[in-house]
């Protein structure tokens, strides 16, 4: 999961740092302890934030709150190619011409409406994914690079997608009106199996992963997992700056197949005690079962959008409207993605906020394992390149997928100010807040 972009959880670890803050703490020198009182959290997070330039801030500004708008066109842009394949008859006819199929009609028809919305789709796409990122400084592909990456999605996506299809299709018919439980059930199936076979079959394809080369941040990272009994026995790097700058990282897998991930521009960008704070994060998210819980949540609101697609499919096509003879003609797939689309464009903010949430403990996990504040707060500061630092309270709320800049550079130099005591040594002043321009100097061990 990037969180920077997966998953168990640990209380007696945090009981145990608890308990051990409290016993410290009643033993520190009185200056020590005066030092730690006199650090304030939220002058060292503006001071952190006064180190970003204006015109960097404005450019980030504009990235992001444009992304508002273009959530909203894609949803029109769904909408118009589904008025193509209902209202222009394009779904019917496709419909009949492959009626000669039998059974194999409803995975080709999946394939046929997937490749067609995709090329009317297409203008938009390579503005919003392309183009536009390319005029942020974004995207270091040229149009060739990424439409080859973009071919080499849509055939996976059409394969995988097909043989999804052909079973939920195979459910409705059979199944009458309990269908919408049983598609469910099935949609967790293909998740999980989805979780185990993208980081080991998928990824690959379109970038180059190689273990990464022993030194001193490998090992801390591969000391980290072990801490936490993350089964993972080395860590990859990847190619990723042949798509873009942005720094990345994630654990994924399961069942066999976790494995450490991390770009190659993690590596190039960020100082090791960022790359430590990135991968605490990640760490975090499967230390914590981030991907059974999103697993949990998703079902139930897809069972849910499933129940919405059974009520609201009959009541659109009574009648026979656009030609559509019931929920399990192949012929009204194009209504059940708009309807689908609809639901999930709705949710958004509840979607937001339940990934946000678990971007937020995973934040307070990797300061935990990592120990690294002020590499937290500078490495947040860089994903103000295409993210937002400080939004509104509802703007956060209803837009953001993951915790502003602001809020995660406070919650680090929270953590720094309550670990003080901790990590300085008695009789030694605390670190000094950050003076606008220049990185805080870190505590010493």
């Amino acid at each position: 999961m990037t969180g920077w972009g997966n998953n168990r959880g640990v209380v007696t670890a945090a009981l145990a740092v608890g308990f051990a803050g409290a016993v410290l703490g009643t033993c520190l020198a009185p200056d020590v302890a005066h030092a730690a009182a006199a650090f304030d959290p939220v002058a060292a997070t503006q001071a952190y934030m006064d180190t970003v330039p204006a015109d960097v801030r404005a450019k980030s500004n504009a990235y992001f709150e444009g992304g508002y708008w273009l959530q909203l066109w894609r949803f029109l842009v769904s909408l118009a190619v589904a008025a193509v394949f209902l209202a222009g008859g394009l779904a019917r006819r496709l419909r009949d011409g492959l009626a000669g199929l039998g059974r194999f009609a409803t995975p080709v028809f999946f394939i046929a409406y997937t490749v067609i919305d995709y090329a009317l789709s297409l203008p938009y796409v390579a503005y919003s994914d392309w183009y536009r990122e390319r005029q942020y400084g974004l995207m270091n592909q040229t149009f060739g690079g990424w439409f080859g990456d973009q071919l080499l999605q849509l055939a996976i996506s059409s394969l995988i997608g097909a043989l999804v299809i052909w079973v939920l299709y195979a459910i409705v018919r059979r199944l009458g009106r309990s269908w919408w439980v049983w598609a469910s059930a099935f949609g967790v199936v293909v998740v999980a199996l989805m979780v185990v076979v993208s980081p080991v079959f998928v990824a690959p394809l379109f970038n180059t992963y190689e273990p990464m080369k022993p030194g001193p941040v490998r090992e801390a990272l591969l000391s980290m997992a072990r801490s936490n009994e993350v089964p993972a026995t080395d860590v990859y790097e990847f190619n990723a700056s042949r798509q873009s700058n942005k720094i990345s990282a994630n654990v994924s897998g399961l069942f066999g197949t976790t494995r450490i991930s991390l770009t190659d521009t993690l590596l190039q960008r960020c100082t090791p005690a960022e790359i430590k704070a990135v991968m605490g994060h990640e760490m975090g998210h499967y230390v914590l079962n981030h991907v059974f819980v999103l697993l949990l949540y998703l079902s139930l609101l897809v069972c849910f959008g499933y129940l919405f697609v059974d009520r609201v499919f009959g009541r659109l096509t009574r009648g026979g409207r656009w030609g559509i003879t019931g929920l399990g003609d192949v012929a009204g797939l194009p209504l059940v993605v708009i309807l689908f689309t609809a639901y999930f464009f709705v949710l958004t903010p509840v979607l937001n906020t339940i990934i946000r949430t678990q971007e937020a403990e995973a934040d307070a996990f990797g300061l935990n394992l990592a120990r690294e504040p002020d590499g937290f707060a500078t490495v947040a500061l860089k994903l103000a390149e295409y993210r937002k630092l400080a939004p509104g309270k509802w703007e956060e709320i209803l837009f953001y997928d993951h915790p502003s800049g602001y809020n995660r550079v406070l919650r680090a130099m929270r953590w720094k100010a309550e670990n003080l005591p901790v990590t300085a040594t008695p009789g030694e002043a605390a670190p000094a807040n950050p003076t606008p321009g220049q990185a805080p100097a870190e505590p010493k061990p």
